[in-house]
């Protein structure tokens, strides 16, 4: 597993390259073909190749995963894939390539993949725009999702997520001298201002609903009124009626000053994750690892796709660590071992289980 996460993690595979994630899907297609034999196939797409592997048959149970990574090209020169006091480091070992050779690994355990597919996206990390139509299909057809994110915290599974989405308001005014006549101009400035008040007062976060503006830009001269203004929003929410609830918010800002307009885009785009998505395949995978805990957290992942399309999906199966979309990122090596006899259970299990009721056979 080590050898397989180095040939991974030296593959620089940044989200939105997609010279880099070309390379990155043929080291991941190599390694799925060397430990499970087949063929992988390579999904072309604007965003980058995803890669599909099936092991035949009817299918039972999509393992699903990415191979984007958030860090750019040249971060493995400063920051080389090391094994040291037992954590594996170097980009992209937690989140999440370290799941990937977890998954691929346990998988290998078994006599029969029969039902087994693999799906390894290749746009996860910027909102998986080109992949979800094939995640939202591969997981209907399979009837249960296993995902290999980093798990939570002390490595608990994820067993909830929240809905997650990106807003961008655009503020329109009009520039004028700002020593000469500023009365002339509208300023944008001043009216994100306040709609950054606004906004940040639709938050609930006692019902776990976050509205978080986090990046603002405005102004070209220190002189002149400015004209335009941006802001962007971080949106986390728990339930359906709160997406729908903070979408509709959105769309209803009104601007404060007499002759600034507004432009509103974007939406909740992940759904959120459900606990009950996952509470048939968590109580398998309690099981087969006992005083394993289940977390509900406020990142999303494409489980959040499969979920809300009523699969069973268990999400956090991935490496042991943290530091996600950090320098200081790790993998606990001691646990790889773990975790992919885990995978080779639960999906024994999937394979097995009668007319889509789930069994609890462990594995052996």
């Amino acid at each position: 597993m080590i050898d397989d996460l180095r040939t991974l993690v030296e593959v620089e595979s940044p989200s939105r390259d997609v010279d880099a994630l070309t390379a990155s899907a043929h080291a991941v297609a190599a390694v799925v073909e060397k430990r499970l034999g087949g063929r992988a196939v390579l999904v072309d797409s604007e965003a980058g190749p995803h890669v599909h592997w099936s092991g035949g048959g009817d299918p039972r149970v999509l393992v699903l995963g990415h191979h984007d990574t958030v860090f750019p090209l040249g971060t493995l020169a400063r920051r080389p894939f090391r094994v040291e006091d037992g954590h594996a480091t170097g980009p992209g070992v937690f989140d999440m390539l370290g799941g990937l050779v977890q998954a691929v690994h346990g998988l290998a355990a078994l006599d029969d993949l029969t039902g087994v597919e693999i799906l390894v996206t290749a746009d996860e990390e910027v909102g998986s725009r080109t992949s979800r139509a094939l995640i939202e299909e591969r997981a209907l057809a399979c009837g249960a999702a296993l995902v290999f994110e980093g798990a939570a915290e002390g490595g608990g599974l994820k067993t909830g997520r929240k809905g997650c989405g990106t807003f961008e308001v655009t503020v329109t005014g009009r520039a004028a001298h700002a020593g000469l006549e500023p009365e002339a101009g509208v300023n944008a400035l001043v009216e994100a201002s306040h709609q950054v008040l606004d906004i940040a007062a639709l938050g609930r976060p006692d019902i776990g609903t976050t509205v978080t503006p986090t990046v603002a830009s405005a102004g070209t001269l220190d002189n002149v009124v400015p004209a335009e203004a941006t802001i962007v929003v971080d949106v986390r929410v728990a339930t359906g009626a709160e997406k729908e609830r903070v979408e509709s918010a959105f769309a209803a800002l009104t601007p404060h000053l007499d002759g600034a307009h507004l432009t509103v885009r974007g939406s909740v785009g992940r759904p959120p994750m459900p606990e009950s998505a996952a509470a048939e395949l968590f109580a398998v995978a309690r099981r087969l690892m006992p005083g394993v805990e289940g977390r509900s957290v406020g990142g999303g992942s494409d489980g959040n796709f499969t979920a809300a399309l009523g699969v069973p999906t268990l999400d956090g199966l991935g490496a042991v660590g943290g530091g996600a979309h950090a320098d200081h990122e790790y993998l606990v090596v001691a646990a790889m071992a773990e975790r992919a006899e885990l995978v080779t259970g639960l999906v024994r299990a999937l394979q097995d289980r009668p007319g889509g009721a789930v069994s609890g056979r462990t594995a052996g």
